[in-house]
């Protein structure tokens, strides 16, 4: 038996001991106990990052290439705004609610951000902008800081957050699907995870 096929045998899976699959969403009191700390502990960027990552739904590669032009409108942040996806190369648009506004506008001021900046750059001399990985880490601590298992959640829990909210408030698959600019609705439905989310719900509200 030759010496690869040996190491091959002996080489642990990259996933053991974490898990994976779909990352979940944060429900309304996990949301407001993240924003309170970064509101409480003046953590300018990171409440703006936060806020503005549940308001666009924005995959975490297109979140940290944002600059301040693509959603200010002069001095003033805009009430909507619109992108090119870097994984689709399609459109989406989305909402910026009046909260997160003000953080963004807080954070471009004390950054002295100017509109062709990265609305957040990288700490890091080698990278323009706050990279994925580093995005990354600091969901992780969020998540940690509230008391929940950060290996359960993960930057797509930013994205999912209001998705999986407004589905649920509405049941309007097809407007979900144009937030989050998926080309397919199966890509949707198997994202949200909610034929298996509604089969619970039912199951209960059914008394046997």
């Amino acid at each position: 038996m030759s010496e690869s096929v040996v190491i091959a045998r002996h080489r642990e899976p990259w996933n053991k001991g974490k898990l994976v699959g779909q990352k979940a969403p944060l429900r309304l009191k996990e949301i407001w106990a993240i924003r309170i700390r970064l509101q409480l502990g003046e953590r300018t960027r990171e409440l703006a990052m936060f806020n503005l990552a549940v308001d666009s739904k924005l995959r975490s590669c297109d979140l940290v290439r944002l600059r301040v032009r693509d959603i200010t409108h002069g001095e003033r942040v805009a009430a909507r705004a619109i992108i090119m996806q870097q994984k689709t190369q399609r459109p989406v648009q989305f909402e910026i609610t009046e909260q997160t506004r003000e953080a963004v506008a807080v954070w471009i001021r004390r950054a002295h951000l100017r509109p062709d900046d990265f609305l957040f750059p990288s700490r890091v001399h080698a990278s323009p902008h706050l990279s994925t990985r580093q995005y990354a880490r600091i969901v992780r601590a969020w998540i940690r800081e509230i008391g929940l298992d950060a290996a359960a959640y993960g930057t797509h829990t930013l994205r999912r957050t209001q998705a999986s909210l407004i589905y649920r408030r509405t049941k309007n698959l097809r407007a979900v699907q144009l937030l989050l600019g998926h080309t397919k609705l199966e890509s949707t439905v198997r994202y949200l995870g909610i034929e298996v989310d509604d089969a619970l719900e039912m199951a209960e509200q059914t008394e046997v």
